[in-house]
């Protein structure tokens, strides 16, 4: 069997660099890197004559691969051990390719492995990178198949591919939208359980930094009329009533009892649109009027789904930016939101005590005070510094910086110690209105806590302490509070703007791309009189509309075949170029006499000429079927001739 080309080997390296630099982002950078010195140290040795790498170095290789994969994740199986190793194994695989079976195994399994890069993301960009790794793929099938390909220029090969790519297009909108769909994919891919907003059960002052610097869409809503201000944009996720000196959690008093009693003023319908999250949770507008199709309200006003949200979901609901939420208290329920473990801020404690002897049962101003010295006496920041053992009494008397989780955890203690109900709430708040769109982009950067406090007949009131520190969170979102307060990973205001802008593309790619199911697809026929298209109805749409893109295509070969073999091709083109020159070949004029004639007609070209009628005339008339170095040696000779037209 031939050895693989110096082409074609080039363009196998190209493909799995290429398929590596896709998974890049979710690969240890150590194993990209040492992948790629691989991947160059391969083509390096080749290109200086090297063979097949030998098995006692391929084999320690693969060892080596293996244990790094598993020390590092812990096992084989999921989706990131998974696809790290299956690229690691493809990246190996240029160590023994110097055949074309070599080649054309690695070029299927590159295309396998750049399909699994879509199941860590299938937005716009990440769908469009996967697909240009098919061009070098497709390129370096060609240049396998091709025994000319050293000889060929690179874009004479990539044209073919391109034109392939482009032509599948129609058939596969056309498979896309009418090849029959499962209400449920066949499988599922392994994950970590970690919810994918990053919001928790569990709130710790520092926990939520990295969710606070996450850009990505959390939330996308559509509003019934004009949107809320963005101070009363507060979506609701945990909330938080049990702390045990470092950390807050809901407790299990929530889940005993019926959703707390509300009195509600105007309410809002929207429509929302939420991304996976890998967790029941489904962060709702304050306050949730009642839950969503298939979840749960539950006794705090929370809402959880009966499943785990592991593809996009939408759903229309409905709240109240106004109300009044338990205007009477259950003891039980009081107990938990009035609990402090023991020993804990000692000096918040007695700083809550002195406001609640001045100020004795006026709870509004026990709640001004809490509020003006945060005002007065914090700053805000990403970048705080780490708090001691006592993390209440170090914040509030010692660092007094951070942001939301700090503020909301702090003033939280202090108004338990002053006797009055609080806890902890978390979810995001603001967002990004696009007036274009007209829809409200919420991002997992906006991700937030905040405080609410019983207060005798009004109930639970929402205060956040963060806006008393720095309003801007509040009023105008995560971005602009953390400009100047160490959130240098917003980026600069014109490529937020842009994200901005650029999330339209993405929901339209989401919504009908990614979120195109069997119920859209059913509904695909509508306005051809069927309402609801079952399996036959698709398959003979897809029948039909295949064999007529089938035909339109044999249609357009059938147009375009040309006479003859590849050293006819090369003779057409010499014509063309003839004929530029005003040599025009005559109807039955055969090709030694045309040449001939092109010689006398063009003498400074008569050398060249005879040379590539004689050439002709042996390829043509001396073998069944013209040799390959002969077509190779007539096309070269047929690009190198320099014309210049006759002058009459």
């Amino acid at each position: 069997m031939p050895s693989l080309g110096r082409r074609a080997f080039d363009l196998l390296t190209v493909t799995m660099l290429f398929v590596l630099l896709v998974h890049a982002l979710h690969l240890p950078w150590w194993l990209s890197v040492a992948l790629a010195v691989v991947a160059g140290g391969r083509w390096w040795q080749r290109r200086r004559g090297g063979g097949k790498v030998p098995a006692s170095l391929r084999l320690p290789l693969l060892a080596t691969l293996l244990a790094a994969v598993i020390g590092h994740y812990g096992t084989l199986f999921g989706r990131e051990p998974g696809s790290a190793f299956a690229v690691g194994l493809l990246v190996l695989k240029l160590l023994e390719a110097e055949e074309p079976r070599d080649a054309r195994v690695g070029i299927a399994f590159a295309c396998f492995a750049l399909m699994s890069a879509l199941l860590f993301d299938q937005g716009l960009v990440a769908s469009a990178v996967v697909s240009l790794g098919l061009i070098p793929a497709l390129t370096t099938l060609c240049a396998v198949e091709d025994p000319e390909a050293d000889q060929r220029r690179l874009v004479t090969q990539w044209k073919p591919v391109l034109f392939a790519l482009l032509a599948s297009v129609p058939l596969s909108v056309f498979a896309f939208l009418f090849v029959p769909r499962l209400s449920s994919p066949l499988w599922g891919t392994p994950d970590s359980g970690q919810a994918a907003t990053g919001l928790s059960s569990r709130l710790s002052p520092g926990d939520m930094l990295d969710l606070m610097t996450d850009d990505t869409p959390a939330l996308r809503i559509r509003f019934d009329g004009p949107p809320p201000a963005n101070a009363s944009l507060y979506f609701r996720a945990y909330t938080m009533q049990l702390f045990d000196g470092e950390a807050w959690t809901p407790g299990l008093r929530r889940t005993r009892r019926p959703p707390a009693q509300a009195d509600y003023g105007p309410r809002i319908t929207y429509h929302a649109s939420l991304e996976p999250t890998h967790d029941r949770i489904v962060p709702l507008l304050d306050l949730p009027v009642a839950a969503p199709p298939d979840t749960e309200l539950r006794a705090d006003r929370t809402v959880l789904a009966n499943r785990r949200i592991d593809d996009a979901v939408t759903f229309t609901a409905e709240a109240a930016t106004r109300y009044r939420l338990e205007p009477t208290l259950d003891d039980g329920v009081r107990r938990d939101n009035l609990q402090l473990p023991a020993g804990t801020g000692p000096r918040a404690r007695a700083l809550a005590a002195s406001w609640a002897e001045r100020y004795g049962t006026d709870h509004a101003a026990i709640v001004r005070a809490a509020l003006a010295l945060f005002h007065a006496d914090f700053s805000y920041t990403l970048a705080p510094e780490p708090l001691g053992r006592d993390r209440i009494d170090d914040f509030l008397f010692a660092t007094r910086q951070g942001y939301c989780e700090h503020f909301a955890s702090g003033f939280t203690f202090l108004m338990r110690a002053a006797g009055l109900p609080a806890r902890v709430v978390t979810g995001y708040q603001g967002g990004f209105w696009n007036g274009r769109a007209g829809y409200l982009l919420v991002r997992r950067s906006d991700a937030h806590a905040w405080s609410e406090v019983w207060l005798d007949g009004r109930g639970w009131v929402r205060f956040d302490p963060t806006a008393a520190v720095r309003p801007e969170r509040v009023d105008l979102g995560a971005a602009a509070a953390a400009e100047g307060a160490g959130g240098g990973t917003f980026g600069p205001a014109w490529l937020r703007a842009l994200r901005n802008q650029w999330d339209v593309v993405n929901q339209w790619w989401s919504r009908g791309v990614i979120g195109f199911d069997s119920l859209r697809q059913q509904g695909l026929l509508r306005p051809f009189g069927v309402d609801h298209a079952d399996v036959t109805d698709l398959a003979a749409v897809l029948a039909t509309g295949c064999a007529l893109l089938v035909a339109v295509a044999l249609g357009w070969a059938l147009l375009q075949r040309r006479e003859g073999d590849a050293l006819d091709a090369w003779m057409h083109r010499l014509e063309r170029k003839l004929g530029r020159a005003g040599v025009v070949r005559r109807p039955g004029e055969g090709p030694k006499h045309f040449l001939a004639r092109a010689a006398r007609a063009l003498p400074a070209q008569r050398n060249a000429l005879e040379r590539l009628s004689g050439l002709y005339l042996r390829s043509r008339y001396a073998h069944d079927v013209p040799p390959p170095e002969s077509i190779t040696e007539f096309g070269r000779n047929v690009r190198e001739l320099k014309t210049r037209r006759v002058v009459k």
